[in-house]
């Protein structure tokens, strides 16, 4: 009886560590179904292919490597991520399949591991149709539309549609642009950069948080221009050697521009250096439940102020610019700290109404990016 053929390839640690460390996260760390714990290796066309799904999110890496013999299985991703990184670096190492007793061999020096296999046959087949709608965006300005909102994509899965990040073409503009929204019904973030070529219909779609994590820790490493593939359902992300496949939020983003107002008629600005450092130093006494820390906003002076449960209070003076009547306003600290961190002028200005309706806060350096906070009792 022949002996199942084997897959076989050698490949430079270096190469092979980026490549599991871009796509292991892909993998849930515990999972009902087996297969989907393990990493598809394949040996095709000179490249390994390395590829991991969850069912709503997959990632393929190609991967030049010297490929002995063709063939794919499947094997732990978290088990063979942890192998790879312990291994030193320069070490070339040798992957093998051992059909008979289904597993794979890993050699590199005097190591030696055998890990398990299940077969290529149960692992999800990855969609690579054709999508409708294709362009291309810069890294920067992704990372942007991404860096902007983010922060504020709810964690709460009841409210399901606002687990992502709203992809959009508003149509009460005069130039079209691509608009990135988020928000947990505390805070809202959008930005927005001009449309790309090639999306004059671009349908509005709900990015997974997830996906949003992937493609972005993956620009930190890419710096060019980024392919990019959508229909209604499904969106595509070609950077650099790694395809991200991901499903779109079935559901309805809620009309955010209500939740900007439009009556707030006091202006703030305020030193954004002074203004962190100061919200940051009041609010390590604020309750850890609530956050809450109170903004008493007079002429051209804020009293940032927070009180603890145990009677801890603490108060500190911000020079600012503002000529309107006197108002007190609370907010969670830490959203404010969120939001402020984004901004990356010198300047954050502040649009008010009362103590009780939504603040706007926006960046002098960048006028396309906008930021809404509920306030909250203190």
């Amino acid at each position: 009886m022949l002996r199942p053929r084997e897959m076989q390839f050698k490949i430079e640690r270096t190469k092979l560590f980026s490549a599991l460390s871009h796509i292991q996260n892909a993998v849930e760390k515990k999972n009902t179904i087996p297969i989907l714990s393990n990493i598809l290796i394949t040996c095709q066309n000179s490249n390994l292919l390395l590829t991991a799904t969850d069912l709503d999110l997959s990632m393929v890496e190609v991967v030049a490597g010297e490929i002995i013999s063709d063939g794919a299985t499947t094997t732990p991703a978290h088990l063979f991520y942890d192998i790879v990184r312990k291994l030193p670096d320069g070490a070339q190492i040798e992957l093998s399949t051992d059909n008979e007793n289904s597993q794979i061999i890993i050699k590199s020096s005097r190591s030696k591991f055998s890990l398990p296999c299940l077969s290529k046959e149960e692992f999800p087949v990855i969609s690579n149709d054709d999508l409708p709608h294709n362009f291309q965006i810069s890294s920067k300005v992704l990372k942007k539309l991404l860096d902007k909102t983010k922060f504020a994509i709810s964690t709460e899965e009841t409210r399901y549609y606002l687990n992502g990040v709203y992809f959009h073409k508003p149509d009460n503009v005069d130039n079209p642009v691509m608009r990135s929204v988020a928000t947990d019904g505390h805070r809202l973030a959008y930005t927005e950069s001009k449309l790309p070529d090639g999306v004059s219909d671009i349908p509005s779609i709900i990015v997974p948080r997830k996906a949003v994590s992937e493609v972005r820790r993956l620009l930190d490493q890419f710096d060019e221009d980024i392919n990019v593939s959508l229909s209604d359902a499904q969106m595509r992300f070609n950077i650099g050697t790694t395809t991200i496949n991901t499903k779109l939020i079935d559901g309805t983003f809620p009309d955010y521009q209500r939740v900007i107002p439009e009556q707030n008629n006091k202006f703030m600005k305020v030193d954004r250096s002074d203004f962190v450092a100061a919200v940051d130093r009041v609010s390590t006494i604020s309750t850890e439940k609530s956050r809450a820390i109170k903004l008493s906003i007079e002429s051209n002076m804020m009293k940032i102020s927070a009180n603890s449960a145990d009677t801890a209070t603490a108060y500190e003076e911000v020079a600012i610019e503002y000529d309107s009547e006197l108002i007190e306003i609370g907010f969670n600290s830490k959203y404010l700290l969120d939001i402020t961190s984004h901004v990356e002028g010198s300047i954050i200005n502040f649009s008010l109404s009362d103590s009780v309706s939504p603040a706007i806060i926006t960046d002098d350096s960048d006028s396309q990016s906008l930021f809404v906070l509920m306030p909250m009792r203190v």
